[in-house]
């Protein structure tokens, strides 16, 4: 019996990278390959000094040179190497080798898998930390579809052979998780961090795919990611399904347009459109390499209480509906939000949004934990080359707020001045009058009372969308997606 001592916290205790690879390295009928190109042969390692691993490992190998790569997995239409669609290539290209080279008579207990990443380590001149592709395909019942994991992370160290040892420890904890963890996709999420930190590798993208994943869904598991702060923020197409925010934002002209969007009101819509024809004539935006991102931040300056995933999921379908890309974010502030699209382009930006966000945005307690304050703030934002569009809104009087009469803080006044003065603000003069008292509370609040009439505040086939899914109403509040 383990002693226990007066104080003794409960604790879990984590696995060894050793007892892991061990586990699996003596389970008889866990069979299968390793293909690892970029950073040396770093998971297969953990393996192969766990011992017993001849038992385990029908391959390991690793095609470095690009030509050995092609005449294997075949030549990408892109011709990159470090891709989703290369990475998906060598999984299915080593799971028919296995296939064909390990007989189902001879071995009828066998329960086949392929490990596979694709990656680039830091460069020489350490201005590109590095990101790569990690999977692994497999099944859990010898007679069972394959099942698969894909993921893709970026390297935080500043060291190649740091980087190498990371991945092999994600691709252990990825490989011990898939076997032995895939009950519970969300746990199995936060298990990839085993023996590691976050300031070491971040994962910005995972998909789940296969028989014992066929209830999971890969929105909800990104949101984890947020949630658990493995990384910034996750993307989402039109088409409702993940996407790499660096392989839509790269080198593009962005304008976000954040909001709580609970739900997408008219307002959402014509502050988009007017803030899009404005930006699209600007010199330096080419309308064919824009991209335009709708918002929604886990942390707004707002919120409080428990993250409710559902609604959270529901805002973004409906904004998918209207066939926009929405990104959720942990970014409070929005210079923040600039940083992380200026990770992926240097081009022209725009932020369009209502008086009250940007009264806020010149509110200096959000700053009292940068060194150099709300200056600071603002050089991130506006050192970019940014442009802020903004919204008017209509006050209990009639009357109308703008650029040219908003109220900031009477100390902030002469800095926003400097900003208006010089272009950094400018007014979205065509706005709909008709419009400008819809706010997306009160229409929350009529749904949810069964009141009439919120239909007409909301764009064509949204409250349509709502009704079929009783989104936003007493029903949908009450469905918390728990652990």
């Amino acid at each position: 019996m383990e002693i226990t001592l007066k104080g003794d916290k409960e604790f879990d205790e984590i696995p060894s990278l050793k007892t892991k690879a061990l586990r699996i390295n003596l389970n008889e009928n866990i069979y299968g390959t390793f293909a690892e190109i970029g950073a040396g042969q770093e998971t297969v390692r953990h393996f192969f000094r766990a011992g017993g691993a001849s038992g385990t490992i029908a391959k390991a190998m690793s095609a470095y040179d690009k030509d050995f790569s092609d005449a294997i997995y075949g030549i990408e239409d892109d011709g990159r190497y470090v891709t989703e669609a290369r990475l998906r290539k060598m999984l299915t290209h080593e799971i028919d080798l296995i296939e064909e080279r390990i007989t189902r008579d001879k071995h009828p207990n066998k329960m086949f898998f392929s490990f596979a990443n694709t990656v680039a380590t830091i460069d020489f001149a350490k201005k590109y930390k590095g990101h790569g592709w990690v999977g692994i395909k497999y099944q859990i019942e010898p007679d069972q579809d394959y099942n698969e994991i894909i993921l893709h992370l970026r390297f935080k160290e500043n060291d190649a052979r740091l980087q190498q040892e990371t991945l092999g420890i994600l691709g252990t904890n990825l490989i011990y998780g898939a076997f032995y963890k895939y009950d519970v996709p969300k746990k199995l999420l936060r298990y990839l961090y085993d023996h590691l930190d976050k300031d070491q590798i971040e994962i910005d993208t995972i998909n789940f795919s296969g028989p014992v994943f066929k209830d999971v869904d890969n929105r909800l598991m990104s949101l984890q990611l947020v949630k658990n702060g493995m990384t910034d923020a996750v993307m989402f197409a039109p088409d409702g399904n993940n996407v790499l925010p660096a392989r839509v934002l790269y080198k593009k002209n962005i304008l976000a347009l954040r909001g709580s969007f609970r739900p997408v009101t008219k307002v959402n819509i014509d502050m988009f459109e007017k803030s899009y024809d404005m930006f699209v004539k600007e010199n330096k935006v080419d309308v064919e390499n824009t991209q335009v991102v709708f918002e929604i931040t886990l942390s707004n300056l707002r919120a409080e209480g428990e993250i409710d995933e559902q609604d959270f999921m529901d805002r973004a379908e409906l904004l998918c509906s209207l066939g926009h890309t929405v990104l959720i974010s942990n970014f409070q502030e929005y210079y923040k939000l600039v940083e992380y699209f200026s990770q992926y382009s240097k081009a022209r930006m725009g932020l369009a949004m209502g008086v009250n966000n940007l009264v806020d945005i010149f509110d200096e307690k959000y700053y009292r934990h940068l060194s150099g304050g709300i200056l600071e703030a603002f050089g991130k934002l506006f050192f970019k080359d940014l442009r802020v569009y903004l919204y008017p809104m209509e006050n209990e009087d009639g009357t109308i707020t703008n650029s040219e009469n908003l109220k900031v803080h009477p100390r902030m006044k002469e800095l926003y001045k400097f900003f208006k003065y010089n272009g950094k603000v400018v007014d979205i003069t065509d706005y709909d009058k008709s419009i400008l008292s819809i706010f997306s509370r009160t229409v929350l609040k009529a749904i949810s009372e069964g009141e009439t009439g919120w239909e007409s505040m909301l764009p064509k086939g949204v409250a349509n969308i709502i009704k079929e899914k009783s989104l936003f109403g007493c029903e949908s509040e009450e469905v918390i997606h728990k652990e």
